[in-house]
């Protein structure tokens, strides 16, 4: 089901894109584009209201919250970007390593896809994807490669 569902979209894609002003991909495309032609990537996406947008950046941890173990459990806490904007760092632990040392006023460097919401954004996607479909992310602490 889910891959007749993706070959649906390629082929929607496919042909709005054939048709002259690349349809949804040259939206996304265009979005990329603007996104990463800026300074810092996660900031401008803040400011646009963008979403699905891989980002690499760092941050301060600066609020530890519980782990979400409904459905996929994931790490979850806050960082504060050198602008001063806030980020929820939102780690599967399900397919990555738990961070287990991780204490406020740490660093921590990110790779992963962010989400847009009023509160300065999410990033999750911070692992490996099993199935081969989506970049693959990362978190790094103290050196550490959490992937």
């Amino acid at each position: 089901m889910r891959k007749s569902i993706v070959a649906l979209l390629i082929v929607v894609a496919a042909y709005q894109w054939s048709a002259g002003d690349g349809g949804f991909l040259g939206t996304v495309s265009k979005q990329f584009q603007h996104v990463s032609s800026t300074g810092n990537v996660v900031e401008k996406a803040y400011q646009d209201g963008l979403s699905g947008v891989q980002v690499s950046s760092e941050g301060t941890v600066i609020k530890l919250l519980s782990d979400d173990n409904d459905g996929s459990r994931h790490q979850k806490f806050i960082l504060r970007l050198s602008s001063g904007q806030t980020l929820l760092i939102a780690h599967n632990i399900d397919l990555a390593p738990r961070i287990n040392s991780i204490s406020r006023g740490d660093k921590v460097q990110f790779n992963g896809e962010y989400e847009w919401n009023n509160k300065g954004g999410v990033v999750h996607w911070t692992h490996r994807d099993p199935n081969g479909w989506h970049i693959d992310g990362w978190l790094k602490h103290k050196g550490d490669l959490y992937e």
